[in-house]
């Protein structure tokens, strides 16, 4: 009753929804960051120690007397330690880790050392932000809204990763696929029935792709982490939203990839596919029932 009365406050001011939305989702963004730069970065540590350890272990024992410590557990290392420059490491301000603005305070530079700040920190900032406003104002406010916008934060994270270092982790993936089984069990955007379904297919239509691609040409031409996303995905809109969902990121794919090559710009041979299932899954959860509508007409 009381989620209710709240919603039905917010549906009686919708500017008040929009700001609160935007405002979160910027905030939002600034954790994210977080995520992108730590999360792979432990990972990359964990599975150093993992391949030292599996080398010492051929060895003779009594030359494997080493430190043995683990690292700190990838998720642990997001949390802790606090913010802090990437090159000098040293502990920011609470005034410094102001989204947007205090980039443009500080001109794109360390408060500090003077280093150059990538602009990806105000980039994912500004797209969270957007992304959220547009997600509440086609929406609006309710429950499923809400959940829309955590869908969002993690597609968020899993696209800039997936840019940068060609991974999609299953810290991310497979806790999205949970969720979205969850959510629908709840009674959020389908039945649990098509959400089962759609986490289902979702793996098995890349994975006979990636196995079909690599027994006619011998490569690879996706990595299982696109299988799994795809599958998330499918746990939180079902199985009808695969079609639309491949569909648009193949056409996505496909157009962009030509237009690099038409302005000679060096294309990565191995261009991950994870943003462009992301994109797809957005792009059906604001707009999936008009885009069915239009095939329909066709």
């Amino acid at each position: 009753m009381t989620s209710y009365s709240f919603f039905n406050v917010l549906q009686q001011h919708p500017t008040l929804w929009l700001i609160g939305a935007g405002l979160l989702s910027l905030l939002v963004g600034s954790f994210l960051n977080v995520i992108i730069i730590r999360l792979p970065k432990a990972m990359h540590q964990e599975w150093q120690h993992e391949c030292r350890l599996l080398l010492e272990s051929s060895k003779q024992d009594s030359q494997i007397e080493q430190d043995q410590s683990l690292p700190k557990p990838a998720l642990a290392a997001i949390a802790w330690p606090g913010s802090q420059c990437p090159q000098c490491l040293t502990p920011l301000k609470p005034w410094h880790n102001i989204p947007v603005i205090s980039y443009v305070l500080l001109r794109g530079k360390c408060a500090f050392c003077k280093v150059h700040i990538s602009s990806i920190y105000p980039l994912v900032e500004l797209l969270t932000a957007t992304l959220g406003l547009l997600i509440a104002w086609s929406l609006g406010p309710s429950a499923t809204t809400i959940m829309a916008l955590i869908l969002m934060y993690c597609l968020v994270v899993l696209t800039f990763i997936d840019l940068e270092h060609k991974l999609l982790p299953d810290q991310l993936t497979l806790p999205l696929l949970w969720l979205g089984l969850v959510v629908n069990a709840l009674g959020g955007y389908t039945s649990l029935q098509d959400a089962l379904w759609g986490a289902v297919a979702g793996y098995l239509v890349l994975w006979l792709i990636y196995w079909g691609f690599r027994l006619a040409t011998g490569r690879h031409g996706m990595g299982y982490g696109d299988f799994k996303l795809l599958a998330a995905l499918g746990a939180w809109l079902g199985w009808q939203a695969l079609p639309i969902i491949v569909l648009a990121s193949s056409v996505t794919g496909i157009i962009i990839g030509l237009g690099l090559r038409l302005r000679s710009t060096p294309t990565d041979p191995k261009m991950p596919f994870g943003p462009f299932l992301a994109a797809g899954g957005l792009t059906y959860l604001l707009w999936g029932e008009q885009l069915w509508r239009l095939f329909e007409l066709t």
